[in-house]
């Protein structure tokens, strides 16, 4: 759901310091939220601080929200912990393999960038043939 990002309140936090939020703000200009902040039916804020704060440094003034039904101040303690503990990081390996691949799908070689053309082409020749069939 879309929240006006003046409507949330943003209680104590168990995290202290929010960190950098530089790479996170590019994140958000460059692919837009990804996960939704977390608020109780207050619209009081129970997990996401750091992307709140970073759109608010963006100015933006709504914020896609997942809605918990929950007053219990225990359970609503327990979803921030859980949401901030219960991820993986990428293992090194799988990381750099990541970026790997990534490199060669933004600069591909030569004979992929041929084939690419010539997928083009075929295609735009099967469109121009459909479009003059009739």
């Amino acid at each position: 759901m879309l929240v006006r990002i003046a409507d949330i309140a943003v209680r104590k936090r168990v995290r202290k310091d929010g960190g950098d939020l530089e790479t996170l703000k590019d994140s958000l200009k460059r692919y837009g939220l990804l996960n939704p902040v977390t608020l109780n039916t207050k619209k009081e804020l129970i997990a996401g601080g750091r992307r709140l704060a970073a759109a608010k440094q963006l100015g933006w003034t709504r914020i896609d929200a997942v809605i918990v039904d929950t007053a219990d101040e225990t359970a609503q303690l327990e979803l921030e912990l859980e949401e901030n503990t219960q991820r993986l990081d990428f293992a090194e390996g799988d990381l750099l393999e990541g970026y790997r691949k990534l490199e060669r799908l933004k600069h591909p070689n030569i004979f992929r960038r041929a084939l690419k053309a010539l997928k083009r082409f075929f295609a735009w020749l099967a469109s121009f043939f459909r479009r003059n069939k009739s």
